[in-house]
């Protein structure tokens, strides 16, 4: 597998106080059948026995482990500090309460290298959970098959131009995440010369926006099979910011509205237009005042 041709992947794994998973998910991606890979850490100055635990593991393998300690600044900085320090030529994230499938990064990488000007691959994923709670079932059921929330676009295995996703009528609608959380997918690290990282401003949008930014330019691999497992507990970052109450939807429609407009289904078109344009926005406040 490590021949001159077959490409480095890293799997980017961003930490904090991750003990209660990390070892499980260190393991997965040491586990992957796909073996010409290194694993880069990036931890955001954790308390507890993350690093120990990871470097245990480190102790007992032969696969590369890089540890680059981050100075915290939002969990988009410690992406992109992984990204930063990776070797490879694909990017391959994995959250720390989360696991890759044995197969997960084989067949990434499969779909990835069928066709020129792939920016990113994903899968579909289970999720992990110790009790269906009222929570996490209305999650499950938001936020389960994200490829299926499209309005005429059929996504089926194989690669896809991503202009397709933006011009779909349901792209401004919920799920905003249609792809899915990082440890669904894979980046040809490429990509980050041409539409920049992580925007480090956003908290909770900051994966979709990314994956919006790449559309307009290459094409889009999907796997029709469940390649990694995500983990839903009270403790993960996008259960922290409901509880905070953090919405960044208008945040995320004006950066649509300043990068995407020209792409987009003319009804999303209209849509942001009557939120941002400066002229038909101010003509729809008017006619809702005096109507």
């Amino acid at each position: 597998m490590k021949a001159n041709n077959v490409p480095v992947v890293s799997i980017c794994i961003p930490t904090f106080n991750g003990e209660a998973y990390i070892e499980e998910c260190l393991n997965s991606a040491l586990s992957q059948t796909y073996n010409n890979i290194e694993l880069i850490i990036s931890d955001d100055a954790s308390n507890d026995n993350t690093l120990e635990i990871i470097n245990v593991l480190k102790g007992n393998t032969e696969i590369p482990i890089h540890i680059f300690h981050h100075a915290p600044n939002g969990i988009g900085a410690n992406w992109n500090n992984c990204i930063k320090n990776s070797n490879g030529q694909y990017i391959k994230f994995l959250f720390q309460d989360d696991v890759l499938a044995p197969d997960c990064v084989e067949k990434h990488v499969n779909v990835m290298r069928s066709e020129s000007n792939i920016a990113m691959v994903y899968a579909k994923r289970h999720f992990i959970h110790v009790e269906n709670s009222e929570s996490i079932l209305e999650f499950k059921k938001v936020y389960g098959n994200l490829h299926e929330n499209w309005s005429n676009l059929k996504i089926n295995e194989g690669v896809i131009e991503g202009k397709a996703y933006l011009k779909d009528r349901n792209f401004l609608n919920a799920p905003k995440n249609k792809i899915g959380e990082p440890t669904s997918v894979l980046i040809d690290k490429a990509c980050f010369d041409k539409v920049g990282y992580f925007n480090e401003e956003l908290k909770q949008a900051l994966d979709c926006e990314f994956w919006s930014r790449l559309m307009p330019f290459y094409k889009i691999g999907f796997v029709d099979e469940h390649l990694s497992s995500f983990r839903l507990h009270a403790a993960q970052a996008s259960a922290v910011n409901k509880s905070e109450k953090i919405n960044e939807t208008e945040v995320l429609y004006k950066m649509y509205y300043d990068t995407l407009l020209p792409y987009l289904h003319k009804e999303c078109r209209l849509k942001l237009q009557k939120r941002f344009h400066p002229i038909i926005s101010r003509l729809v406040k008017l006619k809702a005042r005096f109507s």
